[in-house]
């Protein structure tokens, strides 16, 4: 099964938790060919030249070539490439699983923290662009765990499907 791996790669932190997620995933399902982009030398050597076409073209075939998407949604906001890939991925009704591991959404069902909401500038929890987020779950699932994430790509590979 081809996998498309999609997340921020530009500060040394995501590209070591980039490596280190996609080789559980590679050692925990072998047949597995995980494209992540950031091995691609060919489009993203920082030291080297690749123009927007060229990454463009690149990564859209392999998110098209690909049968399920990973996409790592943390951060700031979603990363505006991982959300670009995941538009292309629904466009082609390429399942998505995403992994959102912020800790600010724990806390659901405390009050103090539900109204504080009805305070400017008090938020206690994260928001994520909700019509990226609803692309996801149109095709796929949002996991808070690795842990979770391993056994939503269990479940797809042992039913064919999301749960």
């Amino acid at each position: 099964m081809k996998v498309y791996f999609a997340a921020p790669m530009f500060a040394k932190s995501e590209l070591i938790y980039n490596s280190y997620l996609v080789e559980k995933i590679r050692q925990k399902y072998p047949k597995f060919a995980v494209y992540l982009p950031q091995e691609n030398d060919a489009i993203n050597d920082k030291t080297a030249y690749a123009d927007s076409k060229m990454i463009a073209l690149a990564d859209t075939k392999k998110v098209e070539e690909s049968q399920l998407m990973i996409a790592l949604l943390d951060g700031i906001t979603i990363d505006n490439g991982v959300a670009s890939e995941i538009g292309i991925a629904y466009a082609n009704n390429i399942p998505i699983l995403g992994l959102y591991t912020d800790s600010r959404q724990q806390g659901a069902d405390n009050q103090q923290k539900l109204d504080a909401l009805t305070t400017v500038a008090e938020n206690q929890f994260h928001y994520l662009n909700l019509y990226t987020v609803g692309l996801i779950k149109l095709n796929g699932n949002i996991f808070s765990s690795e842990e979770a994430l391993l056994t939503g790509i269990n479940d797809f590979v042992a039913q064919g499907k999301l749960k």
